[in-house]
C-alpha cells in the first residue's frame, strides 16, 4: 500500500444541538455534496462509499448517499463508536492505497438525542462489558453520573493522583477550546467562558465539571479520497495527502491486573498508533504545529498530549499552563474548538477533524488559521471499546 492517497475534497455542515438538526440522511447528503463540490467532481466518478454513524438502523448509509445518486456502487456502513468517522476514512484510504478503487468518499453523520450516551441494547452482553468490569475494580461506580464521564474522569483522576496536580489545567483546556471555537462558524458553543466559570460549574464526576464535558450534537462531515493518478487525470487538487495512518485497538495493558484508568480510556492505543504514524511518515511531533485530537472530556485532551508525544510524560500540566497548546505556543490543539465546543456528533467527528486540518493546510481556516507555513497536521480520534485512529496529513504543493 504505497500509492499516494490525497484528500481532494472536504465538507461539513454546522453542528447543532439535538432536536435542531435536519434528519440524518439530509445531513449526510449535504456534507457529501459539500465535499464533492470542494473536490470539483460528480458523484458518478466515486467508486465506493464508506458511511459512518453510531445511532441508526442498518443501511442508513445508503439512505444518505442515495440522495447523491443511485449508481450501484458499494456502500459500506461503519460503526466503531466515537472513532467511527475516522474509521470510515481509514477504510477509504486503504481502498485507494491498495488499488481497489481510485476515488472513494467517506461520510459521517449523527442524529443524536439529548442526554448522556447510553446503550441501546439491554437484552445481550454489553460490548464494553470487559472495560466496565476493569473500571469497576479501579474506582467506585456511580449509579447517577454518566458512564463516559466516569471513564474519562477516572483517567483524569489517575493522572492527578500520579503526578500530584489539581484539575485547573483541565479547566484551562475548556477555556482555550471556547476561545478557538469563537472563530468557527460550524461550532455549537462559541461564547467565551472563564476559568472560574469552568471550575465552579456543577460537578459531573470526580475532577470533571459540566463545562469540561462535550455536548451531544447532531451534524455531518465528509471527505473525498483519490489516488494521485486519478486526481491528475481529472485536474483535482493534490495539495494534501495522507502521509501515514494507523488504527489500533485495545492491548492486554487495557485489561491487565495493575492497569490504570488512563490505559482503560485508550492511552496505550493512542501512543502505539501515534508511534506507527510518526515512523511511517518520517516526521515527529516536533514537526507538527496543528492537531485535532479527541477531547470528549478535557481530561482526555490533557492525557492525549502525552500519548501523542506532544510533551513528555508528566509534563502536560506545564504544557497547558505555558500556553503551548494554543496560538503563539508550540502547537495549536483543536483550532476548531474540538469536541468540547464544536460538538461531537459521533459518526461525523473524525471526518470533521479531517475537514478542519485540510482547511488548515490549505490556509482556508480564516480567523482560526494557524500561522504558516504548515507542512503537517495530526489527527487523533478515539472510541472506547475500543479503537483509535491517528492520521498524519502532509501539504505537498
Amino acid at each position: 500500500m504505497s500509492a499516494n492517497v490525497h484528500v481532494v475534497g472536504v465538507g461539513m455542515i454546522p453542528f447543532t444541538k439535538p432536536g435542531r438538526s435536519e434528519s440524518y440522511d439530509v445531513m449526510g447528503e449535504t456534507a457529501a455534496r459539500a465535499a464533492l463540490a470542494d473536490a470539483g467532481i460528480a458523484y458518478e466518478l466515486v467508486q465506493q462509499a464508506y458511511v459512518g454513524y453510531v445511532y441508526g438502523d442498518s443501511t442508513s448509509g445508503q439512505a444518505a448517499v442515495y440522495g447523491l445518486g443511485t449508481t450501484g456502487i458499494p456502500v459500506i456502513n461503519v460503526n466503531n463508536n466515537c472513532s467511527t468517522g475516522s474509521t470510515a476514512l481509514w477504510l477509504a484510504r486503504q481502498a485507494v492505497a491498495s488499488g481497489a478503487a481510485e476515488c472513494v468518499i467517506a461520510v459521517g453523520f449523527e442524529q443524536m438525542q439529548p442526554g448522556a450516551l447510553a446503550s441501546q441494547w439491554n437484552d445481550r452482553p454489553q460490548a464494553m462489558g470487559r472495560t466496565l468490569e476493569v473500571m469497576g475494580g479501579l474506582q467506585e461506580l456511580s449509579a447517577t453520573a454518566p458512564m463516559a464521564a466516569q471513564m474519562f474522569g477516572g483517567g483524569g483522576q489517575a493522572y492527578m493522583d500520579k503526578y500530584g496536580i489539581t484539575n485547573e489545567a483541565f479547566a484551562r483546556i475548556a477555556v482555550k477550546s471556547r476561545a478557538h471555537a469563537a472563530n468557527n462558524p460550524y461550532a455549537v458553543f462559541r461564547d467565551p467562558i472563564t476559568l472560574d466559570e469552568v471550575l465552579n460549574a456543577p460537578q459531573v464526576w470526580g475532577p470533571l465539571t459540566r463545562l469540561m464535558c462535550c455536548p451531544p450534537t447532531c451534524g455531518a462531515a465528509a471527505a473525498v479520497i483519490a489516488s494521485e493518478d486519478f486526481a491528475r487525470r481529472h485536474g483535482l487538487n493534490t495539495d494534501v495527502r495522507i502521509a501515514a495512518q494507523a488504527m489500533t485497538t485495545d492491548f492486554d495493558s487495557t485489561f491487565a491486573d495493575g492497569t490504570d484508568m488512563m490505559k482503560v480510556i485508550g492511552y496505550d492505543m493512542a501512543k502505539a498508533a501515534a508511534e506507527q504514524v510518526y515512523e511511517a511518515a518520517g516526521v515527529g511531533p516536533e514537526d507538527v504545529r496543528v492537531v485535532e485530537l479527541h477531547d470528549c472530556f478535557t481530561a482526555n485532551e490533557f492525557i492525549t498530549y502525552e500519548s501523542l508525544g506532544l510533551t513528555p510524560e508528566g509534563t502536560a500540566e506545564k504544557f497547558v499552563m505555558d500556553g503551548n497548546n494554543t496560538y503563539g505556543g508550540q502547537v495549536v490543539v483543536n483550532p476548531s474548538g474540538g469536541l468540547m465546543s464544536k460538538g461531537h456528533p459521533l459518526g461525523a467527528t473524525g471526518l470533521a477533524q479531517c475537514t478542519e486540518l485540510v482547511w488548515q493546510l490549505r490556509g482556508r481556516s480564516e480567523g482560526r488559521q494557524v500561522e504558516g507555513p504548515l507542512t503537517h497536521a495530526l489527527q487523533h480520534n478515539l472510541g472506547l471499546g475500543g479503537a483509535c485512529v491517528v492520521t498524519m496529513y502532509e501539504k505537498v504543493n
